[in-house]
């Protein structure tokens, strides 16, 4: 149970989340199918650079777009330009991920394209954003 603004006690939902690695595979492949072009070749390949990276990384949704989480906290995602009407695909990172740099760090970044230097830029991110 849990109180709203107007002091009305309602029961909190539960969220549901594929119980298997598994699942939450296939759920994020469905996602990634979804999507239009060029955004789902683009997830495609997000989507083996994060496996091939950090295999410890659960896929999931997050908010219907693909994440991929370690001990139930997402790390990073990525969703298509569609999303929200924007001008570019977004991989974001989560304060799970070991991005920190001084006081102040990017934790997104606008794709265009998957080139190989993107591809490798990925990889890295995401190996640091768990190590």
């Amino acid at each position: 149970m849990r109180e709203t603004q107007s002091g009305t006690m309602v029961e909190k939902k539960p969220v549901v989340r594929p119980t298997t690695e598994a699942g939450g595979e296939a759920a994020v492949l469905a996602a990634i199918a979804a999507m239009p072009d060029p955004y789902r070749a683009m997830g495609k390949r997000l989507h083996a650079v994060i496996r091939a990276s950090a295999p410890a990384l659960l896929p999931r949704l997050w908010y219907g777009m693909p994440a991929y989480d370690r001990d139930g906290k997402i790390v990073c995602f990525f969703r298509g330009a569609d999303k929200f009407k924007e001008r570019y695909m977004t991989l974001g990172f989560n304060d799970s991920a070991h991005l920190d740099e001084a006081r102040m760090w990017p934790i997104a970044f606008a794709l265009t394209d998957m080139t190989a230097d993107e591809e490798a830029r990925i990889a890295a991110l995401v190996k640091r954003a768990v190590s």
